[in-house]
């Protein structure tokens, strides 16, 4: 069996390795302010960076599930990439920057259900918050 080459990254490989990952959760974020528009600048850094390290983690995630669930999208996209005359890598990248934005998504209208919902409960303690809690999932067993 041959050993393979482990070689370590240098410092422009990684910036290109988490350079797509992070794109994407700028994207999702951007996407998500037609909808929930934070109310002050702390929670939109915030909210983005969530949308940001979650593309980047759980996005290779999906994209390795997405992979082994339907390997032939992935040769397609290369094939029609290298059809159009460009690199095949780009093909790829074509598949993988809607499902990472995807995977950022989810940070950020959790996050802002998150503040939105203590929001509305400001100036209770923790007591009183846990016990809104229990409500909200008494509440959603029962409808």
């Amino acid at each position: 069996m041959p050993v393979p080459d482990i070689t370590p990254f240098s410092a422009g490989a990684l910036v290109q390795f988490l350079a797509l990952p992070i794109a994407a959760g700028v994207a999702a974020a951007a996407l998500t302010f037609l909808f929930m528009w934070p109310r002050t600048r702390r929670e939109a850094l915030v909210r983005f960076a969530c949308s940001i390290c979650t593309a980047a983690l759980l996005g290779p995630l999906l994209l390795v599930a997405l992979h082994s669930w339907w390997p032939t999208l992935f040769d397609s996209a290369r094939v029609l990439a290298v059809l159009y005359g460009a690199p095949s890598i780009l093909g790829v990248v074509a598949v993988a920057c809607p499902v990472l934005v995807l995977a950022g998504l989810p940070a950020w209208w959790g996050l802002g259900a998150v503040v939105l919902w203590l929001e509305r409960r400001r100036g209770k303690d923790i007591g009183e918050l846990v016990h809104d809690a229990a409500e909200v999932v008494r509440e959603a067993r029962r409808g």
